[in-house]
């Protein structure tokens, strides 16, 4: 699953390079001239947006349900041990007042 996950934030931040290109490309053809070109261009530009909204909502949910799975394992181990929760949430607690106590 990590590596899928890695895959897909490169592919994403390559699709946004490429969409990020294409507008300068667009920018510096339709500075001097418009047609044909520019047209061309755009199409091809709004193509890669079109991709890059798709990669990125898909990441999107890939993130938010790991985020969930990892909410519900972390549920369901506080539900099975709660004084061990209890004893972990007291020393990060206890480590925290005592990083705070030092400023």
């Amino acid at each position: 699953m990590a590596e899928m996950t890695e895959v897909t934030k490169d592919k994403l931040i390559a699709d946004v390079k490429v969409v990020i290109s294409d507008a300068e490309e667009l920018l510096r053809a339709t500075a001097n001239q418009a047609g044909d070109k520019a047209g061309e261009l755009r199409t091809k530009l709004q193509d890669h947006l079109a991709s890059a909204r798709v990669k990125l909502a898909e990441a999107e949910a890939a993130v938010v349900d790991r985020a969930k799975a990892v909410g519900r394992a972390t549920d369901d181990y506080v539900h099975d041990n709660p004084w061990r929760s209890i004893g972990i949430a007291a020393g990060c607690g206890f480590i925290v007042g005592l990083l705070i106590g030092r400023r």
